[in-house]
């Protein structure tokens, strides 16, 4: 069995985006209220309710202290207005796509011209389109109402048409329609608006239920575009509509060999991974027994083998005696009645203790307490090809064996702790099938497409891939030489076959680990977890048998775009557990430190008074923002840029700039920094004037003295020749 995931699943851009938008705001502790449901999908909808998100039907019904946000669908433009007018705080989360139709249909039509809309006029995003159209606007949701359209109003086929489709139209449709209007209608404009990612969703879907035997299709039942999904596939194979992952329960999967999924926009991502984890587990133990008939099949060669092998060593008497058994023959005797048959012909007392009195690189020679010397080759000493009986035993251990062979002539034994192991670990498999024990052993060869056997006390168990606990990207040979816990599964007495399976103690420990953590866990409680999966908004970290998320806006203080900027699938992080959820499971996870946080470090290195470096990266009217640590940005306002009046901060700094800045004032409450260049210009000015006054100074000193001289010289030159004058008269 095979499941195949679409590419295209999951969240599309638009919805991803105000899902995205609702949650920061509502781990920012506002108040949200959501025009109509965010989505078609009722977990994430009941999710955010018990976040504390709000639906309300109209504008009016939002409070004051509440964010409104408009969904991804959009509104008419007289509720757009109502808005407005009653002066909401609102957040506009309308798909781009869907803001682009509404541009189209309220700029592009003609005065008297027809908008015609494919799609469903009753759903929301159609709606707001025809809120939007300026003329008259009329819908349609295929290509029968296209014809019947044309039937009841023959009088718009003279009139300039302009043609949009909802985003999530489906696009076989659309192209049959499209052919239609150009045909009926000469004076149409067709706008292709269907989204991209509708359209790639639709054609993979299409394309993957056309190998499939089966196809699932993950989402909610009133979104318009999983509906779309549904009835691509259906022409093709089998199509199941499923909400959440206990729907597949009540699905019969034989028959199938592939499975296809595929989910519509408004599916979280947290519901596929369900819901893929659910028809895992489900299909293949629903078909765990005819998997294990057809593996069993893969090791009956080794088992084989280990017959003829005993058959090659077990002497002529010894197969004359077996053949004549009075109770069975040979062919009704099982392998391990047969083999102990054989050696009772050998010997009254087959099973026998030895001690070791010599260890060479082909044998052990061992003490039986017979006058035969007892010898084990090495190829019988163990399964485990790495075992070592140099490293494993001493001079004067005991050990536990089978007579294989008696050479009177030689006066020698051969013996096998091999099959001794063998047949008691047997028993222990036996045993353990029916008391459900949990064994262990070593991986000790991997059968290519099938699984891995494991030896277990000389003994082979065979696990197939689907009960390793490898994911399907993992390779088996990932699991060889290590030493493994499972559980018995099956069992065939006759043939010697163990089935065993990793996965249900795996499962079985997480199952355990799961209770004791919800048993003990609280808020605040640290935790050293493994990165697992990355999402658009977060990443999910296995803290010891659960899972918890770390919202994006809690990886880092600084604003990022995707969670890879921080961690990647395999990080070992440190995290807290910020919010618990035991009635949903649900863990919210932190991870960035108060240490870290920007504020504390501005509080902690840079007081009001510190003169730092900062890099321009804004520009506005009223002054520039420049970065001063990472995370934070101050404003120098433009009265503090330069010790002169400027019209516009841009006629002294450019964006990229690298100044020097004294931090005047800041604002923890607000998340406030007032920065100033021009108080580290001023002192210079300041000298720059007293040196100007100065000067001033002395040149009036100067040009008064002069002016003093002369003035004297002349009242002297004018008594001079006043005197002169008098003598001469």
């Amino acid at each position: 069995m095979r499941i195949i995931l679409a590419e295209t699943a999951g969240f599309c851009f638009g919805v991803n985006r105000a899902v995205n938008l609702v949650y920061s705001m509502l781990d920012q502790n506002q108040k949200v209220c959501t025009l109509g449901p965010l989505i078609h999908n009722p977990q994430v909808i009941a999710d955010l309710e018990k976040r504390g998100g709000r639906i309300i039907s109209e504008p009016s019904q939002a409070r004051p202290d509440e964010t409104l946000v408009i969904r991804t669908h959009g509104v008419t433009e007289a509720v757009e207005q109502e808005i407005r007018a009653r002066g909401l705080n609102c957040c506009d989360a309308t798909c781009p796509f869907v803001k682009k139709i509404h541009r189209i249909v309220s700029e592009k039509p003609t005065p008297g011209s027809v908008v015609l809309i494919a799609g469903n006029a009753r759903h929301p995003e159609v709606q707001g389109i025809i809120g939007h159209c300026r003329e008259e606007c009329l819908a349609f949701n295929d290509v029968s109402e296209l014809e019947l359209l044309k039937k009841e109003r023959p009088d718009i086929l003279k009139k300039e048409i302009f043609v949009v489709a909802q985003t999530t139209f489906s696009t076989e449709e659309w192209k049959i329609c499209s052919e239609k209007i150009q045909k009926d209608y000469t004076n149409a404009i067709i706008f292709d608006t269907i989204c991209n990612a509708t359209q790639e969703r639709q054609r993979e879907a299409q394309a993957l239920s056309r190998q499939c035997d089966a196809m699932v299709i993950v989402g909610g039942r009133t979104s318009s575009n999983t509906a779309k999904l549904q009835k691509v596939c259906q022409g093709n194979c089998p199509t199941y509509l499923v909400e959440t992952a206990e729907e597949l329960r009540h699905i019969d999967w034989s028959g199938c060999h592939v499975l296809g999924v595929t989910a519509g926009a408004s599916t979280p991502a947290g519901i596929i991974k369900e819901v893929l984890q659910t028809m895992s587990e489900n299909v293949n133990e629903a078909k765990a027994q005819p998997e294990i008939d057809a593996l069993q099949a893969e090791i009956e060669q080794a088992q084989a083998a280990a017959q003829e092998a005993v058959g090659q060593e077990a002497s002529a008497d010894a197969k004359a005696a077996v053949e004549e058994a009075p109770k069975k023959s040979f062919e009704e005797m099982t392998f391990q009645e047969a083999l102990e048959e054989s050696l009772k012909s050998m010997s009254t007392d087959q099973k026998v203790r030895g001690i070791v009195v010599g260890i060479s690189p082909s044998e052990i020679q061992v003490d039986i307490g017979r006058k035969q010397t007892g010898y084990v080759p090495l190829s019988e000493y163990s399964n485990d090809p790495m075992a070592d009986p140099t490293q494993d035993l001493k001079i004067g251990d005991e050990i536990d064996l089978i007579i294989m062979k008696t050479n009177d002539a030689e006066g020698t034994m051969m013996l096998s702790k091999r099959r001794f192991d063998a047949i008691k670990s047997w028993d222990d498999i036996c045993e353990a099938k029916e008391s459900g024990e949990v064994l262990e052993g070593v991986v000790c060869e991997v059968i290519p497409n099938g699984g891995v056997l494991v030896s277990h006390k000389g003994s082979r168990v065979f696990i197939p891939g689907s009960h390793t606990g490898l994911s399907k990207d993992e390779p088996l040979d990932s699991l060889l030489r290590k030493t493994v816990k499972f559980k018995i599964i099956d069992i065939n007495k006759q043939r010697r076959r163990a089935v065993g399976s990793i996965r249900i103690v795996l499962r079985e420990a997480r199952r355990e680990q799961t209770k004791a953590f919800w048993e003990n866990a609280a808020e605040g409680q640290t935790y050293t977890g493994t990165v697992k999966s990355l999402t658009s908004y977060g990443a999910f970290v296995d803290i010891g048998g659960v899972d918890g998320m770390i919202h994006i806006s809690e990886l880092s203080w600084k604003r990022i775009k995707h969670p890879s900027e921080i961690v990647n699938p395999g990080d070992v992080v440190e995290v807290f557990i910020k919010k618990l959820d035991p009635e949903n499971k649900k863990i919210s996870l932190g991870y960035k430190k108060i240490e870290d946080n920007p504020w504390e470090i501005l509080r902690r290195n840079y007081p009001v008074g510190t003169v730092t470096k900062g890099k321009i990266v804004g520009l506005t009217d009223f002054g520039a923002f420049a970065n001063i640590i990472p995370g934070i940005d101050g404003l120098i306002h433009i009265s503090q840029i330069a010790n002169r009046r400027i019209n516009k901060p841009g006629d002294v700094l450019a964006i990229g700039d690298e100044v020097d800045v004294k931090i005047t004032d800041i604002d923890f409450d607000k998340k406030r920094v007032s920065l100033s260049i021009r108080a580290l210009l001023e002192p210079e000015a300041e000298e720059a004037v007293e040196a100007a006054e100065e000067a001033a100074e002395e040149a009036v000193e100067e040009a008064a003295e002069e002016a003093v001289e002369e003035a004297a010289e002349a009242v002297v030159e004018e008594a001079a020749e006043a005197v002169a004058e008098e003598a001469a008269e």
